[in-house]
């Protein structure tokens, strides 16, 4: 039986690859597919996306704007939850082709929330956020 910690690194490195493959093209059907259909994003852009047409909307909102684009984790903490989802906290890291070919990268904070769905996994909830500059303590 695979411990936990294999367990985790599985399910990560499999929706990683399997967001790295849909975004070689930036396939916003792609992209969403790798998310639960109950999934929920926090994104880029404003607002929440909840469920996986939505999510597929967001990636779409991106068309003509990004050709392709990649991401690879770090520092990454993992959990195994009740219930065999998987908890990934740490750094992503992105790195975009634009339109008019101009290379892009970020890096941000990243959480996701994995659960196994038929033949592999797919990502409950994900949330990005930049890295603050400050304790954000409500004082400019």
């Amino acid at each position: 039986m695979q411990d936990s910690a294999d367990f985790a690194s599985s399910a990560l490195a499999q929706v990683v690859a399997d967001w790295n493959r849909a975004g070689a093209t930036w396939d916003a059907a792609a992209l969403s597919a790798v998310y639960a259909e109950d999934g929920l994003l926090f994104g880029g852009r404003p607002g929440h996306a909840v469920g996986r047409a939505a999510i597929r909307g967001y990636f779409a909102s991106y068309d003509g704007v990004i050709l392709a684009g990649a991401m690879r984790m770090s520092g990454t903490e993992l959990r195994v939850l009740p219930g065999g989802c998987v908890l990934a906290q740490g750094m992503v890291h992105f790195a975009f082709t634009l339109a008019g070919g101009e290379q892009t990268r970020s890096t941000l904070r990243a959480t996701l929330v994995l659960r196994q769905e038929g033949d592999g996994w797919r990502i409950l909830d994900h949330h990005f956020s930049t890295v603050p500059e400050a304790p954000p303590l409500g004082q400019d």
